[in-house]
């Protein structure tokens, strides 16, 4: 299969070497998706000397395969289907889909933004961290939320990613930095050592940092 990362902390050092042109800029600002990809964008924010914020996006799930998504939602009623894949779908089961994580992201949305103020990207450049990129969907979600809040630019980086995901997403991107780009994907856990499931508290922990 070849190279797999120890963990998180390790793919976000590799991403930040490939990001050291954008250390020190002023209007970088690093957006993890939650929750896989707030580690790795903690490490990206630590050496690019720029601010961590978070960026909830939730994956639309294939019910018998819910790491395989038909598509993504994000806030301000953002959503991302990838038609190909949800036409062979039964429309009571992506409305049911979609009805679930909408509630979810709603959750998530107020455990993580409480307290703090609006996500303002509005002439930023945004560096949106996941910790994989297998369809694609939830990384376009987020660039179109991105989009919508005023991001000037925008820059994905993911430690691993789908060659087909790839070139879905390199439209709706200004840059896209995947040190690790394969034809043979699966699933992203396939691509760690250690990836385990992120819990609101290590998300939570990170953002509170001293920054």
């Amino acid at each position: 299969m070849g190279k797999v990362y120890r963990d998180r902390a390790v793919a976000g050092e590799e991403l930040a070497d490939r990001l050291a042109h954008l250390a020190g800029q002023p209007d970088v600002i690093v957006l993890g998706l939650v929750r896989g990809g707030v580690p790795v964008a903690a490490v990206v924010a630590d050496r690019l000397r720029a601010p961590l914020d978070v960026l909830v996006i939730r994956k639309l799930g294939v019910p018998w395969a819910p790491e395989f998504a038909f598509g993504a939602i994000g806030p301000g009623g953002v959503r991302v289907v990838d038609e190909r894949t949800a036409s062979g779908l039964d429309p009571a089961d992506v409305d049911e889909v979609t009805r679930r994580e909408s509630a979810e992201l709603e959750r998530r949305e107020q455990h993580y933004r409480g307290g703090r103020p609006p996500l303002d990207l509005n002439g930023r450049t945004a560096v949106i961290v996941d910790d994989g990129l297998a369809t694609g969907a939830s990384a376009r979600a987020a660039a179109e939320v991105a989009r919508r809040l005023g991001a000037r630019r925008i820059v994905l980086a993911v430690p691993v990613g789908a060659v087909d995901a790839r070139s879905r997403v390199d439209a709706v991107v200004d840059e896209l930095v995947c040190p690790l780009c394969t034809p043979e994907f699966g699933a992203v856990s396939m691509f760690y050592a250690d990836f385990h499931e992120v819990s609101d508290g290590e998300v939570t922990a990170l953002l509170d940092r001293p920054g």
